[in-house]
């Protein structure tokens, strides 16, 4: 009894001793490297990428977490760029388009010149997940929405029809539109003719994957039915879970034209920082527009605006802009705020 007492008791001290000398060796191992979690949007998506990091910590998928974050802004009335209260065609007809990229299933959906529905962003990812298709538009993407529950409604709030009416009153003095009363363009709204308004918005979560979206309610006052980079995979928005992500805003024309959200993954997928990926981009559509005399300045240079977006599979993020005076939203763990975007050309003064 005693022999098998000591037998047993030397094991016990052999574990705790084995077991001791492990603990006391556990400092000398190398530190794992911190998971980075990151959300990056358009200088309008400070609130989008707070809703994203929020839903990241709780460990939501990043496509659900961006896509939260961006309904926050297609459901604000106060903002004329996206979803309900966005700007309205030339027949004063709000028409909104919208794509989603999950990285770990590399798939994708979006939804153009969809009409009545507060958030397409929402419809996109059903389209990716419900049907075989990649982009519906039109009366097909609306109907496909109301088939899944969503209510059609009026986008059209009462700011969005007078900035509306405004320019339908004062852009020609050769119609059966009479002027305001006012004899000058309110700088508000002259602000908007032209206007382009997106949010995109990407995200890193702490599994190392990646997802992007990017709704619009497109270009202000456009021909009815037309379409921009936003709903177009490539263009507005592309994810490449082994890569990156990036996405867009601005001119949708000019990038339509060069792939470009496609083209900074490339670049990113060459070594280049997200940043330089960006820069490098821009740089390649600044050249093609040579063959658009009409959209050159007297000094040659792009007369519109374009914004590229970018997030690495490493947590490294940059964007850049046609011209100078642009900001990104970024969430990095720590804080959320607005940073400058790099840019191609100086602004005039």
């Amino acid at each position: 009894m005693s022999k098998l007492s000591r037998r047993n008791f030397m094991k016990t001290g052999l574990a705790i001793g084995a077991s001791s000398f492990i603990f006391k060796a556990s400092p000398l191992l190398p530190a794992q490297p911190e998971k980075k979690i990151i959300a990056i949007a358009s200088s309008n998506g400070l609130k989008a990428t707070e809703r994203a990091m929020e839903l990241l910590r709780q460990g939501a998928d990043p496509l659900d977490a961006v896509i939260a974050g961006v309904n926050l802004v297609e459901e604000d009335p106060e903002d004329t760029s996206v979803g309900y209260g966005g700007l309205p065609n030339e027949e004063g007809e709000v028409e909104l388009d919208a794509s989603v990229m999950h990285g770990p299933t590399h798939n994708a959906g979006a939804v153009a010149a969809l009409r009545g529905i507060k958030t397409p962003s929402k419809v996109a990812k059903l389209v990716m997940e419900r049907c075989d298709h990649a982009l519906l538009v039109g009366e097909g993407a609306l109907k496909f929405a109301k088939a899944h529950g969503f209510k059609e409604e009026n986008l059209l709030t009462e700011r969005a029809r007078e900035i509306w009416l405004r320019w339908k009153e004062t852009l020609s003095e050769r119609d059966n539109w009479f002027p305001p009363k006012s004899e000058k363009l309110p700088a508000e709204v002259k602000s908007f003719v032209d206007a382009y308004g997106t949010i995109n918005c990407l995200a890193l979560d702490s599994q190392g994957n990646l997802a992007g979206v990017t709704t619009t309610s497109g270009l202000a006052f456009k021909l009815p039915g037309r379409v921009g980079d936003s709903p177009i995979i490539g263009a507005g928005l592309y994810v490449d879970n082994d890569i990156g992500a990036a996405g867009s805003t601005g001119r949708g024309e000019a990038n339509l034209l060069n792939c470009g959200s496609f083209q900074v993954v490339n670049f990113m997928a060459q070594g280049y920082s997200p940043e330089e990926a960006c820069l490098r981009t821009l740089q390649k559509i600044a050249e093609k527009t040579k063959y658009q005399p009409h959209l050159l300045d007297k000094d040659g240079l792009p007369r519109f605006g374009l914004n590229f977006y970018a997030l690495n599979k490493k947590g490294e993020f940059g964007a850049a802009s046609m011209w100078s005076g642009a900001y990104y939203a970024v969430h990095d763990g720590r804080e959320n705020k607005l940073r400058e975007a790099a840019y191609l050309f100086k602004r005039k003064k």
